[in-house]
């Protein structure tokens, strides 16, 4: 894409070019000696005042809002940006351009399982000061709603809602960037805006100057003078909807989500958005993943199992006391998620330890290792007539203490596809939202004598 950038006034080009696995988004300056590399991440941003800016060290690029939007809704994960300049061209004010190149290219599917981070509870972001705030809920897919209030008779108070990200092309993208007249003057002295036009942006006239001031801004932004009598919208386009200055806050509110690094499945509910409160909001969100790295499986006990526990015995050759999987709640190709109730009656707590009973942690690691058996098993021809034995345990880690009374979720992926009867795994053991356990196994698939 190439066009002028709205700050610099300069003529840029950015080129979306496709990225690994596990990259995210980096945007590389490629006008700059060593072509410096800028982490996309909410902790990058140094400026939220008239747009998102990154820096790392002296390296900086901004307007980057609506080019990440684009990418985030679309649902790619992983791309390197390259632009020859300090921020992105403007285009039209808009995510519109950026979404009909990436279309026009294609979307390339990758190996790796998408990363979504789940909310499963209420998070929020206040500014006081402001009145602006951001919640997310909980919620089975992606949405946003932006609810703004402005100090205009032509924009007073609006709202604007994306249910299903897949229409962000069609009802959020095309949505242009806004200025108010009384606002133009002081970016013009701030050395800001030397690429605003009528053409890249919606300038709301609704408080009259003089026609002598009217003219001086028209003849800096070298556009028609106009009659500073007539209020209201002043751009030759006309407005897609009557709520598109709203529609626009809420792609910034994506393209500044894009910074948290995954995509996510909660409700975004926003008041009087903004980048600086889009921005902390990210981050706070950055931190919460950070303390949920690994997120625990959905669990909930009135679905009917996948496996139920004579399915289990049926596959594995524990019995009691050594059959330490009650259920098994999700299975898929690659991973699957089991269930264990640990009671007070259970046989190692009579000396591990009496006064203060405490699940052993080799028998941690072996429920694990049988919900991974359970998961190659499934895939074989009389399951029966096979058992799976350890040939290497490593990287096991102990977080908490088990005790009686607690409800294990395990959750174990194939970290390699099986081949010669042997499988490497890796598996997470989780009370609640906390992981307790976890270790890298590698097994044999063994036929019984």
């Amino acid at each position: 894409m190439f066009g002028k950038g709205l700050h610099t006034g300069l003529n840029l080009t950015v080129t979306f070019n496709p990225a690994p696995e596990n990259t995210g988004y980096k945007i590389q300056r490629i006008d700059l000696e060593g072509h410096p590399i800028i982490d996309a991440i909410a902790e990058k941003v140094i400026d939220t005042q008239r747009g998102t800016v990154l820096a790392s060290g002296d390296v900086r690029v901004s307007t980057v809002e609506h080019g990440l939007a684009a990418l985030y809704a679309l649902g790619i994960d992983n791309c390197l940006i390259q632009v020859n300049g300090p921020e992105f061209p403007i285009l039209d004010g808009s995510s519109a351009m950026y979404v009909e190149k990436i279309q026009q290219v294609g979307i390339e599917e990758q190996n790796a399982p998408k990363d979504f981070y789940i909310i499963r509870k209420k998070i929020e972001v206040v500014d006081k000061e402001t009145g602006s705030s951001i919640t997310i809920l909980p919620d089975d897919d992606f949405s946003v709603t932006a609810m703004c209030s402005f100090e205009s008779k032509f924009i007073n108070s609006q709202f604007a809602t994306l249910s299903n990200i897949s229409d962000f092309a069609t009802e959020i993208a095309p949505a242009r960037t806004f200025v108010f007249v009384r606002d133009i003057q002081p970016l013009l002295k701030a050395n800001l805006i030397k690429g605003g036009d009528m053409d890249n942006a919606i300038v709301i006239y609704e408080k009259q100057i003089t026609q002598d001031q009217l003219d001086q801004l028209a003849d800096l932004l070298k556009v028609p003078h106009m009659d500073a009598t007539n209020l209201g919208y002043i751009q030759p386009k006309p407005l897609v909807w009557e709520n598109e200055c709203t529609r626009h806050k809420l792609l910034d509110i994506i393209g500044d989500m894009a910074l948290i690094g995954k995509p996510i499945k909660g409700r975004i509910i926003a008041t009087r958005p903004g980048h600086t409160i889009n921005n902390k909001f990210a981050r706070l969100m950055r931190r919460e993943i950070r303390k949920h790295e690994v997120q625990a499986p959905i669990y909930d006990p009135n679905e009917t199992p996948i496996m139920d526990n004579i399915r289990i015995r049926e596959l594995l050759p524990h019995r009691y006391p050594m059959q330490l999987v009650d259920k098994v709640i999700a299975l898929g190709p690659t991973s699957i998620v089991g269930v264990k109730n640990v009671t007070s009656n259970e046989p190692f707590f009579t000396g591990h330890f009496p006064q203060e009973p405490v699940m052993p942690g080799v028998l941690l690691i072996e429920a694990m290792a049988q919900c991974g058996g359970l998961l190659v098993l499934n895939t074989l021809d009389e399951p029966e007539r096979w058992s799976t034995y350890f040939m290497k345990i490593d990287d096991v880690k102990f977080r908490q203490k088990v005790v009686p009374g607690d409800t294990l979720l395990f959750r174990v992926e194939l970290l390699q596809p099986v081949r010669h009867g042997v499988s490497s795994m890796k598996g997470y053991m989780f009370v609640g939202d906390h992981v307790v356990a976890e270790a890298t196994f590698t097994a044999q698939i063994v036929k019984n004598k």
